[in-house]
């Protein structure tokens, strides 16, 4: 998980993962979205795919990407568990808050 932190971090990878999340896109058209050199773009999918968070098929000479949803589903549900427990302490403490107000009031 620390890895795909890592690379999502990064706000051209963010970008790569929209552009390869519905289909497979060559590195060339990916790298046509950004002003940066193709080896910039080949470094942030290499990251990319070391992270899981994408998957890469030859065909021919070309590289294809796409998405690996599931493996952004366990990113998504593990950052999802700290809202949840968040979310659960705030409650927690809003109806000991609650519980303290009306005592004062009796």
């Amino acid at each position: 998980m620390e890895a795909a932190l890592k690379a999502i971090a990064e706000p051209r990878r963010r970008e790569i993962l929209r552009l390869v999340w519905d289909a497979e896109r060559p590195a060339g058209d990916i790298a046509a979205h950004f002003d940066v050199t193709h080896a910039a773009i080949s470094q942030h999918l290499r990251v990319l795919k070391e992270a899981g968070l994408v998957n890469e098929r030859r065909d021919g000479r070309r590289r294809l990407y796409i998405a690996r949803p599931e493996s952004i589903a366990e990113l998504r549900a593990q950052l999802e568990s700290y809202w949840d427990e968040a979310l659960t302490r705030l409650k927690t403490e809003a109806e000991r808050e609650e519980r303290r107000g009306n005592g004062r009031q009796s």
